[in-house]
């Protein structure tokens, strides 16, 4: 059992223990029977404090966007805690589920497939208020116009329908439907992957507008480090269905203390031909294992460059190396301490590479 990090000094929102969503895989048309079992989220414990932004960041098929539903509980965790303010979701149904769902929503990656195209913008933005009988008669079209004008879109857009909208006004069409019910937290799932670069910049500035006008809470689910360093306090990487480190976003990029980290780190390039003369590429071996048949011990020891014996045979405890930087590997101190100078220049350089992104989006949205 991995140890869950601590925030003693902050209200913690969301406190997750043991999480596990695993789908069974059958063969057989009648008869089905079950062969094995995908372990998309495989055992993870963290915290999201009240107010903050959690990055959440590895690569296609880690288990990012299945943790952000399991979550919510759209998919049913198989085995696990998700306790928001003291209530454990996990044992809520029915009414009681119904009425978390005021408190919690989701932002989805695709802005064309999570609207609904034969219903009107107004209609799609007034079902929850209805649902959950927030407002009457004429407040409600009042409370939809609001919350168009709040994402920045005119008010009188309510009965145009999703076809009639670009990418980046569709998606602020979805984060109006999710700010409908005024949530606390919200998961916001890959919510700028899918638009171009000009228009992530305002998606994710409005959303960091919100957030400080609203007080939300956000899980912010990304593969672009630039985006996930420029909105969130603090960054989570997956890997396999596990979290393999946790840390301020700042230490996380200038010091990465897992190897799967410091290869997705080395992979950001940067238009600077000295650095890149000097600068150590980390190339990963190998395949990602199956999730239906994950590798005992560490699930990155077959592609680790630093593995050893141990690596293959017992779990690394998910642990605090110090100032709330978490990691999951048995090298983590030796892996930080020897990190190479040409590493430590290449870290900074990705740092400022990454700055540089943001100020160049920043620039095209305004």
């Amino acid at each position: 059992m991995t140890t869950a990090p601590t925030q003693a000094a902050d209200t913690t929102l969301i406190e997750v223990e043991g999480l596990q969503m695993h789908f069974p895989v059958t063969r057989g048309i009648i008869f089905q029977r079950r062969v094995g079992t995908v372990k998309a989220v495989d055992g993870l414990n963290f915290k999201i404090k009240k107010g903050e932004t959690l990055g959440l960041v590895g690569e296609s098929g880690c288990g990012k966007s299945t943790t952000g539903r399991a979550l919510l509980q759209l998919y049913r965790p198989t085995a696990g805690k998700v306790i928001f303010q003291g209530e454990d979701l996990t044992k809520l149904r029915g009414d009681g589920m119904r009425r978390m769902r005021r408190r919690v929503q989701m932002i989805f990656q695709d802005p064309y497939a999570s609207l609904n195209p034969r219903m009107t913008v107004g209609d799609i933005i007034a079902e929850p208020i209805k649902v959950h009988n927030l407002r009457q008669g004429k407040a409600v079209r009042e409370r939809v116009e609001e919350l168009l004008s709040l994402v920045g879109l005119n008010s009188a857009f309510g009965n145009r329908y999703p076809h009639e909208f670009s990418g980046g006004q569709r998606q602020r069409i979805g984060i109006a439907r999710a700010l409908a019910v005024e949530p606390e937290f919200v998961v916001c799932d890959e919510p700028v992957s899918a638009l171009d670069v000009s228009i992530q910049a305002q998606v994710v500035n409005l959303l960091e507008e919100l957030q400080e006008k609203l007080g939300l809470t956000y899980l912010f689910i990304a593969h672009d480090l630039s985006v996930v360093k420029h909105i969130s306090d603090r960054v989570a990487v997956m890997y396999l269905g596990k979290m393999v480190e946790l840390a301020d976003g700042p230490k996380l990029y200038s010091m990465p203390l897992h190897p799967y980290t410091q290869a997705l780190l080395s992979a950001v390039p940067i238009p600077d031909p000295r650095v890149e003369q000097q600068r150590r590429r980390i190339i990963l071996e190998g395949d990602v294992p199956s999730p239906l048949n994950p590798p005992p011990g560490c699930h990155f020891h077959t592609r680790c460059p630093i593995a050893i014996q141990k690596c293959k045979e017992e779990e690394p405890p998910f642990v605090d190396y110090g100032d709330g930087h978490f990691a999951a590997c048995w090298r983590a101190r030796e892996s930080g301490a020897l990190m190479p100078e040409v590493a430590k220049k290449q870290a900074d350089a990705v740092a400022a590479r990454i700055a540089a992104d943001i100020a160049k989006v920043k620039g095209a949205a305004d």
